[in-house]
């Protein structure tokens, strides 16, 4: 029998499928190409293509980082750092911030279509402990959002994916990740833009300089700043009951 499709709350679902269906497919089979392997065997002909078509490459480049990010194939940190060798720091980290965002985007809407928008109507209708963690997370919405952006542990997917399922506001979750990813895109971008010489001397990228003190050490303070609004409440909210 043919599945009803005549069910609107049905075909909500069928973006989200297709995600997680591009995103198993590309997991198996575009691992080994979205490599700094396969940038450093063809960087003459990107460089020589860019120099010819700077703008052609850039559109080029932003349509395959919205593409990496929406279907969460492998590959991101890899794009992230070729915005660098290609564009230089500041516009390929803009290009890259903006390609992330709008890629992030369509997770989001297409999770908030299908899933989340029954969920959230769960989450509406809860009582008790569910009901308490919807309100205590809208209540410090941006604030949850921005350190899901900044917490270098929290996956990419997962920061985009969760926010739809619990009925964060749209327009709360585009600007936070514009800002959000700003600060690990610098560090990735900025280390594109010395690729050239490191594949000169053979060697592939250190990705691992996120984790150094003089980088993860303001990663964390503004974290710690993200997250001061949700501590100052928890502690009003502490003193109200103490008056009670």
């Amino acid at each position: 029998m043919m599945a009803d499709t005549s069910n609107p709350s049905k075909l909500r679902h069928i973006p989200l499928l297709i995600i997680l269906c591009v995103a198993v497919v590309g997991a198996f089979t575009l691992g080994d190409y979205l490599t700094f392997e396969t940038l450093r065997d063809n960087r003459e002909s990107l460089l020589a293509f860019r120099d010819q078509n700077f703008g052609l490459m850039l559109l080029t480049y932003a349509a395959i980082y919205v593409l990496i990010v929406s279907f969460s194939l492998p590959g991101a940190a890899v794009a992230t750092v070729t915005s660098g060798f290609l564009f230089g720091l500041w516009v390929g980290a803009a290009t890259s911030v903006i390609s992330a965002t709008v890629g992030a985007s369509v997770i989001f809407l297409a999770a908030r279509w299908g899933v989340g928008a029954s969920l959230s109507a769960r989450l509406d209708a809860s009582e008790g402990t569910m009901r308490q963690i919807r309100d205590g997370l809208r209540s410090n919405e941006i604030s949850v959002l921005f350190l899901l952006r900044l917490v270098p542990a929290v996956p990419f997917f997962v920061a985009n994916l969760l926010p739809a399922l619990v009925g964060v506001k749209f327009r709360n979750f585009l600007w936070t990740t514009a800002l959000g990813i700003i600060p690990g895109g610098l560090v990735y971008t900025s280390i594109g833009v010395g690729l050239g010489e490191v594949f000169d001397r053979g060697e592939s990228p250190d990705l691992s300089l996120l984790w150094e003190p003089q980088i993860i050490g303001p990663i964390l303070g503004l974290c710690a700043l993200a997250a001061l609004p949700i501590v100052i409440k928890a502690v009003r909210g502490r003193k109200d009951i103490y008056k009670r």
